[in-house]
């Protein structure tokens, strides 16, 4: 006797073949194994009418459950999820309202799912493993390009240190800097150094979250909340076991900044269209290129919300307090594009790069040297490779100079003009300045003279007090 199977058992074993297949694309090398857990959360709330699923490995933080937390007219059943040792079990929780009619099948889905999440959790403690002994990438390829915490100064060897203490904790952090420093870098770093480097990093810009949709993309929806609207995870959701990363936190409206502090304080959210919160287990971390303080000052930014953030900070110094670290993040970026084309400094270039003062720090040196790769005719750049304001004040001191082949003498004559000159013609104070004899000085004045022969034959030379200006720019003292 043949036997016949309704819909309803078609419909459960595609189900089950869709969530198979979406756990098979997530275990891709190519992809972030971190986003495994998530899928399987995902597709198990799409086959089982309740509210939220979550998945969660021993020494969770919210791996116990206190009453009521699961919201307001909302029940919960709680799974154990096998391991391979008995420490080493888990927990699957779906959180349904009691009229959402879940039968006998439903249980039982959750229970094979409870099996299933055993074998998620296994591939992360595995891949993790892999990571630690250096046979698989535990960070994955940036989208983003950005460059690593590269550098050798003080400064910033005070910032690793700082955050390998932080990464340790699972505090709120708040990341304080100049835009371009690399605030999201710090982040990703302290993310890969926790606890939660096998969970996802969930970034977010809030000065590009629009008001109206503010609380759907942070905490989610509701199926059928809206005619032809779906439900999905909002972004406390999908980070889940990771870190949610809050950029330019100092942007976000007033009305914003009341609706995240409550999400930030409790660690529990609410769907758009539900009636009911959950908890999720994230680390919050905090960025904002403005000082908070003075913000709240001015009543720009609620002091709760900034109690809340604060407390925990780190900042994150500029390129112009890091100096000797420019040629060197500049050459990582020209090796970098090497396949493109191999390019190397010269030394009037080094020298250029650290006058300048980088007002948009990392970032702005890195779509410099994206420039010089595009647009620079030698394989080594010079001067002219530079756009104008990073030559700035240096190629005016500099580059007539080079234009004309000037010898190191002619430079020694003209500065020792411009001494003269400053010290208001005292020749003895003057020698004292430049750390040369009487006599010396008075060769230099001396050889002056061919200099003012060959200007009155058409050579014409920069005035003292023009070049003593330039000179100073570029870094050059000069007595006042």
């Amino acid at each position: 006797m043949t036997a016949t199977h309704s819909p309803r058992r078609r419909d459960r074993r595609q189900a089950f073949g869709d969530l198979l297949g979406a756990l098979a694309r997530s275990i891709d090398r190519r992809h972030d194994i971190s986003l495994i857990r998530g899928t399987f959360e995902e597709m198990l709330r799409r086959m089982v009418p309740v509210r939220a699923v979550q998945l969660r490995e021993a020494g969770s933080r919210w791996l116990a459950r206190t009453d009521g937390a699961t919201g307001r007219g909302a029940e919960s059943v709680a799974l154990e999820v096998p391991g391979i040792e008995p420490g080493l079990h888990g927990q699957l929780e779906a959180i349904f309202d009691p009229a959402c009619g879940l039968g006998e099948w439903d249980f039982q889905v959750l229970g094979v799912a409870a099996h299933l999440g055993a074998l998620v959790l296994e591939i992360e403690r595995s891949r993790l493993q892999l990571s630690r002994s250096g046979l698989y990438p535990a960070v994955r390829p940036r989208r983003d390009g950005a460059a690593p915490l590269i550098g050798s100064t003080p400064v910033i060897q005070a910032l690793r240190a700082t955050i390998e203490r932080v990464a340790a904790t699972d505090f709120t952090i708040l990341l304080e800097g100049e835009s371009g420093v690399g605030k999201e870098l710090v982040a990703r770093q302290i993310h890969d150094l926790s606890r939660r480097r096998n969970g996802p990093f969930v970034a977010i810009n809030c000065a590009a979250l629009v008001e109206t949709l503010l609380e759907a993309e942070l905490f989610g929806i509701e199926d059928r909340t809206a005619t032809g609207v779906r439900g999905r995870r909002g972004k406390f959701e999908a980070a889940e076991g990771g870190t949610l990363f809050l950029d330019e936190v100092s942007d976000l409206s007033l009305s914003a900044q009341a609706k995240l502090l409550r999400a930030i304080q409790d660690l529990a959210v609410e769907r758009v269209g539900g009636n009911g919160t959950h908890r999720v287990d994230i680390r919050i971390i905090a960025a904002t290129n403005r000082g908070l303080l003075p913000l709240v000052d001015r009543q720009l930014f609620r002091p709760d919300l900034f109690y809340r953030v604060s407390g925990v900070d780190v900042r994150v110094p500029t390129l112009r307090e890091r100096k000797a670290d420019i040629v060197e993040l500049a050459e990582y970026f020209l090796a970098r594009h090497r396949s493109t084309r191999a390019l190397r400094l010269s030394t009037v270039v080094n020298d250029a790069l650290i006058t300048y003062d980088w007002p948009g720090n990392v970032r702005e040196l890195e779509r410099v040297m994206e420039r010089v790769v595009t647009l620079a005719e030698s394989d080594v750049i010079g001067l002219d490779d530079l756009p104008p304001p990073v030559r700035g004040w240096h190629g005016t001191a500099l580059g007539p100079s080079f234009a004309r082949n000037d010898t190191l003498r002619v430079w020694a004559r003209r500065y020792v003009r411009l001494m003269v000159e400053r010290c208001d013609g005292n020749k003895r104070r003057a020698a004292g300045v430049l750390g040369i004899s009487y006599h010396t000085l008075k060769a230099y004045l001396r050889d002056a003279l061919d200099d003012a022969a060959a200007a009155g034959a058409g050579v014409a030379e920069p005035a003292a007090s023009e070049e003593a200006d330039a000179l100073e720019r570029v870094g050059v003292e000069t007595p006042q």
